[in-house]
């Protein structure tokens, strides 16, 4: 990241929730919830030490957010979307954090919330933020939409974001009311259909407009 104040608060994000499980540790069971199921209920246990593992995704996702752009061949590429890119790795550390502090409420305060409802939501909200910026990604090996298609041609991959967006906006809010109005399964299936929907849309998209522009 080449703006410092994003950087810094990139980092902030990324070690927050090893802080909570920190200042939370000798408050918690030995045993907590490690994974809920498509009812909400809890359907594994573990040791309280693993949240330190989940805990570390944040700064594990910072490192690759800040090397990412040196190791791709297109690295050039970013400065075209640099704001974008920052601004993306600012929301998903964000996510992050706010999983785990709504998996910590549940643990310290079983019943407070609905888990499956509560990242289902998550989830729908993050999918139209990003979905509000893929339009204005540039062409790159590691974030957005990547065929051989997109890859080849600037305008393909533009069309193909444009289109991904919309898609990811659709199903986010979808999912967002979803969590609010129909059981927790119902709502994961609805997620990973608009999921499937967005590849095999954006996939074939790409595909075809790619075979337009080559046609002589």
């Amino acid at each position: 990241m080449k703006n410092r104040g994003k950087r810094i608060g990139m980092w902030l994000l990324a070690l927050l929730p090893l802080l909570l499980v920190a200042i939370l540790y000798t408050h918690l069971p030995d045993r907590v919830p490690m994974h809920w199921g498509l009812d909400g209920m809890v359907d594994r246990y573990g040791g309280k030490h693993e949240l330190w593992l989940v805990a570390a995704l944040g700064p594990l996702f910072a490192l690759l957010f800040q090397f990412l752009p040196r190791m791709d061949p297109k690295k050039r590429s970013y400065e075209k979307f640099q704001r974008v890119y920052e601004t993306i790795a600012l929301l998903i550390l964000g996510f992050l954090d706010i999983i785990m502090g709504t998996v910590l409420v549940e643990i310290l305060r079983p019943g407070t919330l609905s888990i499956g409802r509560v990242i289902a939501a998550l989830v729908g909200l993050l999918f139209v933020l990003l979905g509000n910026l893929m339009g204005k990604l540039k062409p790159n090996f590691f974030l957005g939409i990547r065929t051989p298609w997109t890859l080849s041609d600037p305008d393909v991959w533009n069309r193909s974001h444009r289109l991904g967006g919309a898609l990811f906006v659709l199903t986010g809010l979808v999912t967002l009311f979803s969590a609010l109005l129909l059981p927790e399964a119902v709502t994961f299936w609805i997620l990973m259909g608009g999921v499937l929907l967005i590849v095999l849309i954006t996939t074939v998209m790409s595909y075809l407009w790619y075979r337009q522009r080559k046609e002589p």
